[in-house]
């Protein structure tokens, strides 16, 4: 009795799984690198209170509202809004929301980049309609003279 093709038979499937564990490993690898490279971390201004920092925080807020089509005023004391809120509460590294008297809501975050602080605007809703790009982002701004924790 052969067992010739028996044999053959094994050494085939054996080879085929291990390209399949081989092709697996390289997916889940590739798979790691990108979100290694495309995941932001979500962090706190830790010095906001100090006036540099505080001011640049405010500013830039204000920058992107103002891209996003609200007007000067609103801007600005949605601006100090966020500020003050985010200086007196202790709300530890998480998203915030700003919501303007035009009916949207603004979602912002802090990204702790590789050597600064960046601020980014990753979603807007306004009544039934919302558009999220946490991506590309819809808007960011350097936070230069800010320190930030995650």
């Amino acid at each position: 009795m052969d067992h010739a093709p028996l044999r053959e038979r094994e050494a085939t499937r054996r080879w085929a799984a291990t390209r399949r564990r081989a092709a697996t490993r390289v997916l889940l690898a590739a798979v790691l690198v990108l979100l290694v490279l495309g995941c932001a971390t979500v962090a706190q201004v830790t010095n906001l209170r100090d006036g540099a920092c505080g001011d640049l925080f405010a500013e830039q807020v204000k920058s992107i509202l103002l891209e996003q089509g609200e007007s000067e005023a609103h801007a600005v004391e949605l601006a100090a809004q966020t500020r003050m809120a985010l200086t007196v509460g202790r709300r530890g590294p998480r998203p915030f929301l700003v919501s303007a008297e035009s009916g949207t809501d603004y979602r912002f975050f802090i990204d702790a980049a590789r050597d600064q602080c960046l601020l980014r605007l990753y979603g807007r809703r306004k009544g039934f309609w919302s558009y999220t790009n946490n991506l590309s982002y819809i808007a960011t701004r350097p936070l230069p003279g800010c320190s930030c924790s995650s």
